[in-house]
């Protein structure tokens, strides 16, 4: 069995947690968030921590501001353990504010900025928020008092009726309030694709236990200077970014928003040196006529996840920067980020896996009672850790409706093969069902993508009074002539018959994703019926 022990690893141990779960964990680890920010100020005060839009500051002066903003918001009330709200786009002053309230010991609430009104005032009041942060730009869509009534501070970065402007939330310095492993330091709400959003807390002992995953698996050493083109308020850009380059000393390069020009312009003027992203979004740079003349020799890691990388393009990548190693990852909010990821140098050998379980993971896969399945069998996964969160915020039912001994019911068909090899399926509410025949809609989106011109590839069930469901796809292919014959053709060249998509809706724009850049397959669905 492929397993991480053929790289050197730190010791680990069995321990309790949570009170009910026995978990792997690293002997030697960050014994907080703010922990992270507190070393990297230590051991490299001048390194760059953050840049954006030609604004960058030091660790040092990352810390000044995390001083100012934290002892701003005690002046203001508050507390450890209370809730803020950040409803920001990238920018520095998403960093700041996030270890502000790290430092006072109290919980952060990252926001995706394409939240709409009636979604942030749901998720203010069930979490019991008691300040929010945000963009001036997004002003319109802040609940009214009458709406929230226990938000009792309200910043904003810029200017907006009846908020502070948080340039001039100032006080004094205090000391980073104790805190406990076990104490939540986020909470993030999942994408509520079925009934409403639920704010997964990750505790700082998750935290702690993802970091050190994407140092040790991927390689990441000090100076590493990380792009971070997906939201800051996603698990991905929170947790494998920010978290992970302050974990290391290492710099976040922000996007405002990612397109494939400036993005390219930015690895080379900032000597990025990892990524992490969908992979459609190499997809769109391997497109660029600028992607052979950009100087990208310091790109050495590019993580992705959320969908397939076809094969195609892992060659072309290969080809076009030798020095740049693929790594496929695989986790959730649920997970803190990682649960799997290919080693490297494994990818092109295993490109229809997403890896094998990282040091501290436990990947079981289970039928429809529970009970584990033979190596190669489909079934749910189901994820054990010290990086699985404790529950949901304030919802004891959803709680236990999906953990049980401390593992968490992903939802996602798969399997694991005889040497540890974790292969994704479907979700269990995405599999088809063709007239009693079984499809995995993720086999078909394969297939697609490694059709020369298609950027991205969905496929859904269309309603049949016959059969029940038939295969429909979407695809976004800019530059592919709209042939549905032959898209037909080259899927029956691979896939057995009935898989084959019947009908093909061709996207103008680029499929519809949330924060984390999974297919929103309900609006897909919504454009059928």
């Amino acid at each position: 069995m492929t397993r991480w022990h053929t790289t050197e690893m730190p010791a680990m141990r069995e321990e309790a947690v949570y009170g009910d779960r026995v978990v792997r964990c690293f002997v030697e680890r960050p014994p907080s968030l703010h922990a992270l920010l507190e070393r990297a100020v230590a051991r490299y005060p001048e390194q760059d921590a953050v840049v954006h839009n030609g604004q960058r500051w030091s660790y040092r002066q990352l810390d000044a501001e995390v001083a100012h903003i934290a002892g701003g918001l005690a002046a203001h009330g508050v507390q450890a353990g209370e809730r803020v709200v950040l409803f920001m786009g990238n920018r520095p002053e998403f960093m700041a504010v996030l270890f502000a309230v790290q430092r006072l010991g109290a919980i952060a609430v990252p926001i995706g900025e394409r939240e709409q009104r009636p979604g942030l005032a749901y998720m203010l009041q069930q979490c019991g928020a008691c300040a929010i942060v945000f963009d001036e730009a997004l002003a319109e869509r802040i609940p009214s008092h009458d709406e929230v009534p226990g938000v009792r501070l309200r910043l904003v970065v810029g200017h907006a009726p009846g908020a502070l402007p948080l340039a001039d939330l100032r006080g004094e310095a205090k000391d980073a309030a104790p805190v406990r492993e076990e104490d939540t330091a986020l909470i993030l709400y999942t994408s509520g694709t079925t009934g409403r959003p639920k704010g997964a807390m990750l505790t700082h002992l998750n935290v702690a236990h993802s970091v050190r995953h994407y140092e040790l698996c991927m390689g990441l050493r000090p100076g590493d200077r990380s792009a971070l083109a997906v939201p800051a308020s996603h698990v991905t850009g929170l947790i494998a970014i920010i978290a992970a380059m302050v974990h290391i000393g290492g710099a976040v390069v922000m996007l405002s928003e990612f397109k494939a020009p400036a993005f390219l312009q930015l690895l080379e003027d900032e000597r990025v040196t990892h990524t992490l992203m969908v992979p459609a979004m190499y997809q769109l740079c391997l497109l660029q006529p600028a992607f052979d003349r950009a100087r990208l020799a310091s790109w050495r890691i590019g993580g992705y996840g959320g969908a397939p990388m076809p094969v195609s393009a892992i060659d072309a990548m290969a080809e076009r920067l030798p020095g740049l190693t693929l790594i496929n990852a695989y986790g959730a909010t649920e997970t803190t980020s990682p649960t799997t990821m290919m080693p490297a140098g494994l990818t092109r050998a295993h490109a229809d896996s997403v890896g094998i379980a990282l040091p501290c993971a436990d990947v079981r896969v289970v039928d429809d009672e529970g009970r584990d399945l033979p190596p190669g069998e489909s079934g749910e996964l189901w994820i054990g850790g010290p990086m699985v969160v404790p529950g949901y915020w304030d919802n004891p039912e959803a709680t236990a409706a999906n953990f049980t001994a401390g593992y968490w019911h992903s939802g996602d068909l798969g399997s694991v093969d005889a040497e540890g090899f974790v292969r994704l399926f479907d979700r269990k509410k995405d599999m088809l069902n063709r007239g009693g025949f079984k499809i995995y809609s993720v086999e078909v989106e394969h297939c697609l993508v490694a059709l020369p011109g298609v950027v991205e590839a969905a496929i859904v069930g269309r309603p049949c009074p016959v059969l029940g469901e038939r295969v429909h796809a979407f695809l976004y292919a800019p530059d592919l002539a709209r042939d549905d014959e032959a898209v037909r053709a080259h899927c029956r060249a691979r896939l057995t018959d009935y898989k084959v998509p019947e009908t093909i809706t061709w996207s103008d724009t680029p499929l519809p994703r949330n924060a984390g850049g999974k297919l929103l397959k309900r609006m897909l669905r919504e454009q059928l019926s």
